[in-house]
């Protein structure tokens, strides 16, 4: 294929200037009107603006515009849970004239079978070594094709109706863009695990349960389902995935994505996207990018590399292009003192020319710093407004008279409006799509009923949540057999006092079963299955003496009702989320890394007096086990996760053998909570910028560890069984490349030279394509029916400085007593490549590349070399 290398018009990149604001000015008038409900203002839509009294969080001002200091990001400075130096200013664009050059759709040839032409709503099958590179370049460029059609005669403020939010409450939904002539607008919804604010869906299990799974197929049937609920209730633009990393432990929104390492992260967003579209609804990656803590979301500058940027936060973005994500939404945060949506490097140089993305980005609700963030790669604005309700915007007005003056080129406005509609094209949703039966702001609206979209979804979700539990210790109390008797210790073993839904976006302290985070990443439960009533089910069957406890504080009592016990379960939790909500002193991200509920206390207090104590914890994230976890009364930890409707029905799962358990970490398990690589950063107030160093580069999470050779208590990719399996016969096997239209770039690369600087360059089909199989067999050696999830990492060179150990492959297998079978993994050339900053691209690094296969990041069975 011939490549067309950048055309790079006059747009700096992150120019040390000053803009002045806007001036304020109504929506155009061909706006649709407000419709009416009974909520308040102060509901927050996806990733709101905090609407709470930390002074910390508050959204952007209306002149979205600081000073700048004549200080620089300092390389040397290092993260802190105490105040750290600010630097008061932005970095933003001058007002000049920007002339516009479209990005091409990519061109390549399908080549069936490793790179099929492929529609959005048929993916290629879900395969535990996925050897297919679908190809959407055609399914776009008919899209493409179609809307630029539709809006070659529309009038500017027409076109800039597309890009622009009819504003907070103005419409059903929590983004809603307005039916312009011929196009019916769009219904954008959150959230990443169910439909927010809606009747009669189902609430899935978190982002960070479902890679627990490591299982492709689960992953995948849970975005197939929530993809069918969307549909079913309307929306067109579903608000997820979330695959921010889990760099902080303490983090808020680490349950909604999908754990700490680039590669499963990347690999989860990737199912759950082909997952969700293939039912019709356009899925939306997020949050883009370095979103990674609550606190001083909208003022704190992450700064980053460049080769850290790529090879880890990018990189489950990439994935989701290559998924054919329709959409992408920046994030609050400034990314080297540039805000995310206002940061040409980011989402133009980066996610439009680099990984070649063909759908739109959209801004955090209220994260439009400026009109010109049209320029530097926004093409959509929600909600609309600069603030909540103020009846202004950045685009809108404003964007009509920056195109009519020239300061925005109307090129640049056509590949806005196109982006937006080829969308909506290349989803098919131009073709008999349900209208919005979603009332966002009036629960109780009668529109919120005619719908029921759950359909026998509870399956899946039982499914997810159970492949999802990691059993981490177990000396031989499990499964469970009829005991004789049992007890449930614990408030997070109840349903929640006043309902599954006793608070708002589940903004407080759980009082029963924790089953998701709180925020915008939410949904309402129809129902709820707690432990005990699941439990209390298998009790009568097995006629076992059923009795509980409750109460968290009370420990006398729980100690005493423990005794004579034959098996005592305790039950803990721990919890965060979104940052406009503040939960018993954590404002989003969490205080500290320790149970909730006076959890620890009361896991001691059991186990002093019952010598066969089982502990379920369900968490958003890491907690520090040490108080208890050694303690030899403690005979179980069963790591439960947050398994939405049927969090319950899936402990009892596990807990009485019915589902083997299979799950694996997707993040360490620190022993310290100062053993993490990266902490809380705290201090900024005011209008100053609070910087956030990512002074740790490559090594986060597991890669840290190993780096610095600390013992964690869990390490990542860590699970047990009810049964165990033994890895043998290893081969790895180059995959030949014949009649590749890319030889010289694949001789290239062998050679050692580096991707070139093009259009699509990081999501090109000969870096992806299959380039070696590594195969091997799993024996079931136990006595019980289970699965193994066999992982692979690379062992880069010294000269590399690379990590330890990197994540580059996982597999799954199911196999009965004594059965093997041949297990694949494949590597691509990407895989096996780093990111050189000088050539600025991915290249092969000197000398030899080792690998392991092992059942975790620290248990390796098998070893050997990639033969380059």
């Amino acid at each position: 294929m011939a490549r067309r290398f950048l055309r790079l018009s006059s747009l700096l990149l992150c120019a040390q200037c000053i803009i002045a604001s806007s001036s304020a000015s109504s929506f155009p008038s061909s706006s649709a009107s407000k419709t009416s409900g009974s909520a308040t203002s102060s509901t927050p839509s996806s990733t709101t603006s905090p609407v709470t009294s930390t002074p910390s969080s508050a959204a952007p001002s209306s002149s979205g515009i600081s000073t700048p200091s004549s200080s620089s990001p300092s390389s040397s400075a290092t993260n802190s849970t105490s105040s750290t130096t600010t630097q008061s200013g932005q970095l933003t664009l001058p007002i000049s004239s920007y002339p516009f050059t479209p990005y091409p759709t990519p061109t390549l040839a399908p080549e069936p079978p490793v790179f099929p032409s492929t529609d959005p709503l048929n993916p290629p099958s879900v395969n535990p070594d996925p050897l297919v590179v679908p190809d959407f370049a055609p399914a776009w460029a008919t899209a493409y094709s179609k809307a630029k059609t539709l809006i070659s005669n529309y009038t500017i403020e027409q076109k800039v109706n597309i890009t622009t939010g009819v504003g907070w409450m103005g419409g059903l939904c929590v983004g809603n863009i307005p039916q312009v002539v011929d196009f019916p607008g769009l219904c954008l919804q959150d959230s990443p695990l169910g439909v927010r604010f809606a009747s009669l869906v189902s609430s899935f299990p978190a982002g960070v349960t479902a890679a627990s799974t490591w299982n492709r197929a689960l992953i995948r049937a849970r975005g197939v389902a929530m993809g069918e609920e969307f549909k079913a209730k309307g929306v067109n633009i579903a608000l997820g995935p979330v695959m921010n990393m889990g760099r902080l432990a303490q983090g808020g929104r680490i349950w909604e994505a999908f754990g700490a390492d680039p590669f499963l992260v990347g690999e989860a967003a990737y199912e759950t996207i082909l997952g969700m579209q293939s039912a019709g609804v356009q899925a939306t990656a997020k949050h883009y990018i370095n979103n990674e803590q609550e606190w001083m979301r909208t003022q704190e500058t992450s700064n980053v590399d460049d080769r850290t940027q790529h090879e880890i936060y990018v990189h489950p973005f990439l994935r989701s292009v290559m998924a054919g994500v329709s959409a992408v939404m920046c994030s609050y945060n400034l990314i080297n003192y540039t805000y995310a949506c206002n940061n040409n490097k980011t989402l133009n140089d980066i996610l439009k020319r680099e990984v070649g993305f063909q759908g739109f980005v959209m801004s955090d609700w209220a994260a439009t710093e400026n009109t010109l963030s049209a320029v530097a790669g926004l093409d959509m604005t929600m909600p609309g407004d600069i603030t909540f309700s103020s009846g202004t915007s950045y685009f809108g007005g404003n964007l009509t008279a920056y195109v009519q003056n020239g300061t925005i080129s109307l090129t640049r406005l056509d590949d806005m409006a196109t982006r937006i509609v080829a969308a909506w094209y290349y989803m098919h949703q131009d073709g008999g799509y349900p209208n919005a039966t979603i009332d966002s702001w009036n629960v109780n609206d009668p529109l919120n009923q005619e719908v029921n979209a759950q359909s026998d979804h509870y399956k899946v979700v039982q499914e997810v949540a159970s492949g999802g539990i990691v059993l981490l210790k177990n000396e031989g109390v499990l499964p469970l057999n009829k005991p004789k008797s049992l007890v449930l210790v614990g408030s997070d073993a109840a349903p929640p006092a006043s309902g599954p839904n006793e608070y708002s976006d589940q903004g407080g302290v759980p009082t029963g079963v924790l089953a998701m985070g709180w925020g915008s990443g939410t949904d309402r439960f129809r129902y709820l299955i707690s432990p005990y009533e699941a439990i209390q089910e298998r009790a009568v069957v097995d006629q076992t003496i059923l009795s509980w406890d409750f109460d968290d504080w009370d420990l006398g009592t729980a100690a005493s009702t423990v005794v004579d016990q034959e098996v005592a379960i305790v039950f803990v939790n721990s919890d965060s989320g979104e940052g406009y909500i503040t939960v018993d002193g954590n404002a989003g991200d969490r205080k500290n890394l320790t149970a909730w509920n006076n959890g620890d206390q009361l896991i001691l207090a059991v186990a002093a007096q019952n010598n066969n104590t089982v502990v379920v914890v369900n968490s958003v994230g890491p907690l520090i086990l040490e108080p208890w976890v050694e303690h030899p009364n403690i005979t179980a930890i069963v790591w439960a996760g947050l398994g939405g409707n049927e969090a319950g029905n899936a402990i009892a799962n596990v807990l009485y053998g019915n589902w083997n358990p299979s799950g694996r970490l997707s993040y360490t398990i620190a022993k310290n909570a100062s053993d993490y690589s990266a902490q809380l950063t705290l201090g900024g107030g005011g209008t100053e910028i609070l910087p956030i160093n990512y002074t740790e580069g490559l090594f986060i999470d597991y890669r840290w560890f190993d780096a610095q050779n600390i013992t964690p208590r869990y390490e990542f990719g860590f699970g047990l069984s009810y049964t165990t399996f033994n890895y043998s016969n290893l081969a790895i096997t180059p995959i030949a490349s014949t009649d590749n239209p890319e030889t010289a770039l694949i001789q290239n690369w062998a050679n050692g030279g580096a991707t070139p600087i093009a259009e699509g360059s990081s999501t090109a089909l000969w870096l992806h394509m299959p380039a070696f199989q590594v195969t091997f067999d799993v024996a079931n050696t136990g006595s019980s029916y289970g699965g193994e999830i066999p992982q692979l990492y690379l062992h880069h060179p010294t000269s590399a400085m690379e990590p330890p150990s990197i994540l580059k492959g996982f597999t799954n297998v199911e196999l009965q007593p004594g059965q093997t079978c041949q297990a694949s993994i494949t590597l691509s050339r990407y895989d096996l490549s780093i990111w050189d900053v000088v050539r600025q691209g991915w290249a092969k690094p000197n000398g030899t590349i080792d690998f392991s296969v092992g059942a975790s990041s620290r248990d390796f069975r098998l070893s050997g070399a990639i033969p380059l």
